[in-house]
């Protein structure tokens, strides 16, 4: 799929309209929606009207960067003016808000065409984008696999190549963990580091939003377009890993791993390495009570978001949604305080090990994408639940706030992505998307899209 770069340099040039190009996405969408179901909402005529506005402007020299007349998409938990937002649920089927999210007003100023509404996990609140209301989100590079959630929508539009650029939200690895299983890219940058105002909550804590793009490079277009405080950073062409201090995690991050997976992300290292990095082994603080912090604190958040449903709309919650939703409103407020110590105990921790290297490696997931309706997986003869092993390397990330990204690094034997997470401190997005752009040129698989008839 050609990228945002191309395609607005394509617009000036006067090659191509910002009508047309919404129109073929728009006929890609409407192929591809039976077979992958990665939308909820389709705005045909709007996003035409959008789309007309656009070219007008860049006829009057009015240019408003480089998202000006580009098609995207919004993850159905961001309000939009006029148009349902469904938090993909059953309770909000027909909520239609009266005012946009501060991401939605900020994307349309910045010449964003929005082709529609991305569908998710119910209520953002799960990995598998299973969907019982509106059905099962399908991965494209095998439609019987899950897509990953919560954005499952959005990477499997980018990935399918109906949409260059979706908005996604994750508050325990819901950018990255789709990202990972559906082969493109899935940046969660610093928390707070872009607005969340108008997005429907999950957990107020740790809830981030961020870009889902085929390339690094339109991460960094699409997060200098969406941030509070953009520095207008984009990697440029041919660099290289020199100087940068990587850290290769001794513990945590490779127990429990899939081969596949392991063997690909130890040759990302090498490749990091051939292409000038210093990789240090490291040890990482303890992983596992920021897990059970950070899990403790989404429970106890979420079951606050969405226990006002209750008990009238209990029966239309799904399942899993619904057990986890009890099981947060029985957690002791005493848990919850001491969460929060963990969460600032190991933040700290982190910001040490920061001053030692630059970024942490690790893989996305510890497993490739598995099917639809798969309850637990078995690894290296152990039997574990998907749910919990899809978040087990993201899931800290959102406890301490640092930005992370996922980018893919190969694929497996039987032919799924891969995903390589790099880490880096607080605030660091530039490092993080100049790093992740180096390793994504080094590894040579970018923009490998799925054959979808």
């Amino acid at each position: 799929m050609t990228s945002i770069f191309a395609m607005a340099d394509a617009m000036r040039q006067g090659r191509v309209s910002s009508v047309e190009l919404t129109r073929q996405f728009l006929a890609r969408i409407e192929r591809l929606q039976p077979l992958l179901n990665a939308f909820i909402t389709v705005m045909g005529e709007e996003s035409l009207e959008e789309a007309r506005l656009c070219d007008a402007e860049l006829s009057r020299g009015q240019d408003h960067g480089p998202l000006h007349g580009i098609p995207i998409a919004h993850k159905d938990l961001l309000r939009t003016a006029g148009v349902r937002t469904t938090a993909g649920s059953k309770i909000l089927r027909d909520y239609v808000p009266t005012y946009d999210a501060v991401i939605v007003s900020r994307l349309r100023e910045r010449g964003g065409v929005c082709l529609g509404k991305t569908g998710l996990h119910e209520f953002a609140y799960g990995i598998t984008s299973n969907n019982p209301h509106y059905g099962p989100i399908r991965n494209p590079w095998d439609r019987e696999r899950i897509a990953g959630g919560s954005s499952g929508g959005a990477a499997v539009a980018v990935a399918a190549g109906m949409i260059p650029f979706a908005t996604g939200t994750d508050t325990g690895g819901s950018i990255r963990v789709p990202a990972s299983f559906c082969g493109v890219v899935g940046m969660k940058p610093t928390f707070g580091r872009i607005s969340i105002r108008g997005v429907l909550p999950l957990g107020i804590t740790q809830d981030h939003l961020g870009p889902i793009t085929a390339t690094v490079r339109d991460a960094a277009i699409a997060f200098q377009c969406m941030a509070d405080e953009p520095s207008g950073f984009v990697p440029p062409s041919d660099i290289d890993l020199h100087g940068v201090r990587m850290g290769w995690p001794l513990n945590f991050f490779v127990d429990g791993v899939d081969s596949d997976v392991l063997a690909s992300v130890r040759n990302a290292g090498s490749m990091a390495v051939n292409a000038g990095a210093d990789v240090q082994d490291v040890r990482v603080p303890d992983m596992e009570a920021l897990r059970w912090a950070a899990l403790t604190t989404l429970l106890s958040e979420a079951a606050g978001v969405l226990k006002k449903f209750l008990p009238a709309h209990r029966k239309d919650f799904g399942e899993d949604v619904l057990a986890m939703v009890d099981q947060g409103l029985a957690i002791p407020a005493v848990d919850y305080l001491e969460a929060q110590k963990i969460r600032g105990k190991i933040r700290r921790e982190y910001e040490a090990l920061f001053g030692e290297i630059d970024c942490l490696i690790t893989p996305t997931t510890p497993i490739t994408a598995p099917k639809i309706g798969q309850r637990t997986v078995k690894i290296n003869g152990e039997t574990e639940e998907v749910r919990a092993v899809a978040t087990r390397f993201t899931r800290g990330m959102n406890a301490t706030g640092f930005p992370a990204i996922s980018i893919p690094c190969g694929f497996s034997s039987g032919g799924m992505p891969i995903g390589l997470q790099i880490i880096t401190d607080r605030g660091k997005e530039d490092k993080l998307l100049f790093v992740a752009a180096a390793m994504e040129d080094a590894l040579g698989i970018a923009g490998r899209h799925p054959d979808v008839s």
